[in-house]
């Protein structure tokens, strides 16, 4: 049986993404998130070695080998490559698992190709939609002017940001050689995925328009602006679920992997549609 990651190139959209797609049942896809393009590899491997699910991830453009990003980036565009390649696979509708930007397109894809989605899993989606959000789109425009400044400090400032001061013997820790890569793709991050999320903007009236089961998993520690992610998203969607995960910040998914893939394939299990899930 194949590992997740084992990668190939499928077209799409005029692109070529780099997708892993292994296992069988229903289909849950797992979106990359921003900056380290293998960030959720680790969790989409424990949600495949669970069984009982095809699982699909991908590395967006301008990560690893996949096609440059367009210019300009939008969400929207990310969503649409996204609904292109499920369709392309034979794999919606599926489970969609998103992670900080990657709940953005989560949330886009939810909205604009609703067919096309079973449930959504979102692990502290970025917190434009809620009463910090001046404050968080002053700090991405903070991040961008300081790329064009010096593009290892920005780098180093937002690695400590969301990992600590040791972001980067902890991300090696758990992804050998990501930290080379993360240096290689830093571009598409500053360049393309910050003006693309500052120019999104997602509604109440939004996401009343989203009927599936949703999970939000978020950390203990993540601090202010991603508690008030966690409390829009469970009230804004009736009947959403919510796990927080003890001790964990905003990167979770690589610091806690094992509890947040065990949040998700609990919250497969109860809205499964198939037998075969």
């Amino acid at each position: 049986m194949h590992e997740v990651a084992d990668w190939r190139l499928l077209e799409v959209r005029d692109g070529l993404l780099e997708v892993s797609d292994v296992g069988a049942g229903e289909p849950v896809v797992v979106v990359p998130t921003a900056l380290t393009a293998d960030e959720l590899v680790p969790l989409a491997r424990r949600l495949a070695a669970g069984g009982g699910h095809r699982v699909v991830t991908y590395h967006r453009r301008g990560y690893a080998g996949s096609s440059p990003p367009l210019h300009p980036s939008s969400v929207g565009a990310d969503a649409a490559d996204l609904a292109a390649l499920l369709e392309a696979l034979g794999a919606a509708p599926a489970h969609v698992v998103g992670a900080s930007y990657s709940g953005a397109v989560a949330l886009e894809l939810a909205l604009t190709r609703p067919e096309l989605v079973l449930g959504l899993v979102l692990a502290e989606p970025p917190p434009v939609f809620v009463p910090a959000a001046p404050d968080f789109r002053a700090a991405c425009l903070d991040l961008v002017a300081a790329h064009r400044a010096s593009p290892e400090a920005a780098l180093e400032r937002i690695g400590t940001l969301t990992g600590g001061p040791a972001w980067r013997a902890d991300l090696e820790h758990v992804l050998p050689g990501a930290v080379a890569d993360l240096e290689r793709d830093a571009p598409t991050f500053f360049e393309a995925d910050l003006p693309a999320l500052l120019a999104w903007d997602f509604t109440e009236d939004d996401a009343r328009e989203i009927a599936v089961p949703v999970l939000h998993v978020g950390g203990s520690a993540s601090g202010p602006w991603f508690r008030e992610v966690r409390e829009h998203v469970t009230a804004w969607f009736p009947g959403a679920e919510g796990v927080v995960v003890e001790g964990a910040g905003h990167t979770l998914a690589v610091t806690h992997t094992d509890e947040v893939a065990g949040a998700i394939a609990s919250f497969l299990a109860r809205h499964a549609t198939t037998p075969t899930a």
